[in-house]
């Protein structure tokens, strides 16, 4: 082929494969930056409703001196620093134990352990209201087994509060981080571990030096989709306990609802807020990639 047949063909195919692309660029392009670029335009301004006015840097000079922001900020890194890393570790484990061949009904438990991540947020979420009531079936079954003498004060204790948000969300998204794993581990060859077994090496060690290592690319996908989800938690929060009691379980992402459509519309202060959670992201993104990077 000579090479300008090859360089015409080369044209068409990049041709061919923008024609492909373009319509993705253009909805990411409407629905993805623009709304970020107007975001950030907006949180320049304050004012009431649609009557905003450009007032610099102001809203992110009064995070600094927002307590109800201060506590949406630290219990959203509560939930990420207790629940991240507990969920990351189930779904290894999990994975692990299906991955074995001799397992049988594999598939009904795989489907078991990922269906919560199907179901509506709003529904299992008033489920777990209802689980974690006083008088819900988690304080009758602790108490009949004798575990606790009077009823648990999930849904109205600070601290139980949390923990209840945590198990909810780690009942959701377990399963969900285990599909990638089930889909790394049966792409490791199997030899890899039968050499291990032949040396000597137990099950243990078998997870530790070979399954985490070579699980470790899928693993950095999936801490920083769970550290971006934990960040931008909501939906659990909102219908289980409404942020209470006394702002004890509120998250940035509620704090932000709250002042665009619960308290006096501040769009503005909404949008600075809002950026934060983008910050925070790029941060512990970085961060991430740092540890998880190889030393050369």
């Amino acid at each position: 082929m000579s090479a300008n047949k090859k360089s015409a063909l080369e044209k068409k195919y990049n041709t061919v494969g923008w024609l492909f692309t373009i319509l993705s660029i253009v909805l990411i392009v409407m629905f993805v930056f623009y709304p970020m670029v107007q975001a950030f335009i907006i949180s320049l301004k304050s004012g009431m409703g649609n009557n905003l006015k450009f007032t610099g840097l102001s809203n992110y000079k009064r995070l600094f001196n927002d307590e109800t922001f201060k506590r949406a900020l630290g219990n959203t890194f509560i939930y990420l620093v207790v629940q991240v890393p507990i969920m990351i570790l189930l779904a290894l484990f999990i994975s692990a134990l299906l991955n074995d061949k001799k397992l049988k009904g594999k598939g009904l438990f795989r489907t078991a352990i990922f269906l919560p991540c199907v179901t509506s947020l709003v529904a299992y979420s008033i489920i777990f209201k209802s689980l974690f009531a006083d008088d819900g079936l988690m304080n009758k079954f602790f108490m009949q087994i004798h575990l606790i003498s009077t009823p648990i004060q999930w849904l109205t204790n600070p601290t139980w509060a949390k923990v209840a948000i945590i198990i909810a969300i780690t009942w959701r998204w377990t399963g969900y981080n285990m599909i990638f794993y089930l889909a790394g581990l049966q792409n490791i060859d199997a030899s890899v571990y039968e050499a291990a077994k032949i040396d000597g090496a137990s099950a243990t060690k078998q997870f530790f030096n070979i399954t985490i290592p070579l699980l470790k690319p899928i693993i950095l996908f999936t801490t920083i989709t769970s550290t971006i989800g934990t960040l931008q938690l909501f939906d659990e929060v909102m219908n289980i306990t409404q942020g209470g009691p006394g702002n004890a379980t509120t998250t940035i992402s509620q704090y932000i609802y709250n002042l665009s459509f619960k308290y006096s519309s501040n769009f503005g202060y909404a949008s600075a807020v809002s950026y934060t959670i983008v910050v925070m992201i790029v941060i512990l993104s970085a961060i991430q990639f740092k540890v998880a990077g190889d030393k050369k």
